[in-house]
């Protein structure tokens, strides 16, 4: 989901640093690696590759190896933009990603207070956990 902005994201994807931190969440679940493992910069086929596409791949494997998504948790570090106006959209979006209730999803903000990089709104960073459920256990 693109949030309007006088600056963009750089990525060798469309950078999306939502989707990627829940994709590497997923994948760290599973034991299956990171996001760099599976689409690899070096590989031109990712370049420009929407970030849906990649959460929707991971999404797969994740139904794949019999697991599913109980619930997921993502904090978006960034000076600007604002989230809390896309925070419902965000949720909403991912939630139909991962094809999972709107309530298993939370979206959160914060920043660096001028620290760092972020803090002088040079970068934008994100983090997920995710609890997943073996479908074959009751």
């Amino acid at each position: 989901m693109a949030i309007e902005h006088d600056r963009g994201l750089l990525g060798h994807s469309d950078g999306d640093v939502v989707l990627h931190a829940l994709c590497d969440a997923l994948l760290g679940a599973m034991g299956l690696g990171d996001i760099g493992q599976h689409f690899p910069d070096t590989d031109e086929r990712f370049r420009g590759t929407p970030s849906s596409v990649l959460l929707k791949h991971v999404a797969g494997l994740v139904d794949q190896e019999g697991w599913q998504i109980v619930n997921l948790d993502v904090t978006v570090v960034a000076e600007a933009p604002r989230l809390a106006p896309h925070r419902h959209a965000m949720r909403s979006r991912i939630a139909e990603l991962l094809s999972i209730p709107i309530e298993a999803v939370s979206v959160k903000a914060k920043s660096n207070e001028g620290m760092d990089a972020i803090g002088r709104g040079e970068a934008i960073a994100a983090t997920a956990v995710v609890s997943l459920r073996d479908r074959s256990r009751p």
